[in-house]
């Protein structure tokens, strides 16, 4: 695939407030591409997930934080912002994709977050050398249910190594018959349900955006399942 033309990325920002006393807010600019067949659009549950972690903000100081299947690293961005140490990840099979993440690091100001490319599934090399993390964040990474076990085997890795790992992750429903649950339960994590309203993620303007509020998305935290 080619590299798209320049005239094809426009920068869309989005700002973040309140979730504190201090009235802080945090404006992050994105790079999308406009190409048609290229499609490295910010999705409702990227803004979703951005907003949770804002909202967090005070939990990820200092704490590693990896984004799986980034893309336009909207979440990424906003934990490094929000002074976690973060690394961005997208399929190695993608190049474009990584590309685009190292695109959105620059545009704010962060030209040391590594970027890496892991396909879920995989134990590759730079799966193996990642160093334990605390937070995970995937915003509409269960999409194709072909991938869904792929993204929970990756998951299911990275908190072997750091047991107290949390998965943060956002949704979109596109089908009722889609479930996790049997593959939760078959590499032993659990999840709990967080509602958007505990974080102000259901507001219709969210973070500048008026995407999140026209689509159903969801939020839930993936963590190891305590065996009993």
């Amino acid at each position: 695939m080619n590299e798209p033309a320049s005239q094809n990325i426009k920068e869309k920002s989005f700002t973040f407030e309140g979730g504190g006393e201090d009235d802080q807010s945090l404006i992050v600019s994105i790079p999308e591409v406009l190409d048609p067949q290229y499609g490295m659009y910010v999705w409702p549950c990227a803004v979703v997930l951005s907003q949770y972690v804002w909202m967090a903000r005070n939990r990820l100081q200092h704490k590693t934080v990896l984004e799986l299947g980034a893309g336009v690293s909207l979440p990424g961005v906003v934990a490094a912002k929000c002074g976690a140490r973060v690394i961005l990840s997208d399929s190695a099979e993608l190049p474009l994709c990584l590309k685009n993440c190292r695109r959105s690091c620059d545009v704010n100001n962060l030209p040391n977050i590594p970027v890496i490319g892991l396909t879920w599934g995989q134990v590759s090399p730079q799966l193996l050398s990642l160093p334990p993390v605390d937070i995970i964040l995937g915003s509409d990474v269960f999409y194709e249910p072909e991938d869904f076990e792929d993204v929970l085997v990756t998951i299911y890795f990275l908190i072997r190594r750091n047991p107290c790992a949390q998965f943060w992750t956002t949704y979109q429903e596109r089908s009722a018959d889609w479930s996790i649950d049997a593959l939760l339960h078959k590499w032993n994590l659990a999840c709990i349900n967080v509602p958007l309203e505990t974080f102000d993620g259901s507001k219709n303007h969210l973070a500048g955006s008026t995407l999140p509020g026209n689509h159903t998305v969801q939020m839930m935290i993936i963590t190891a399942r305590v065996l009993i």
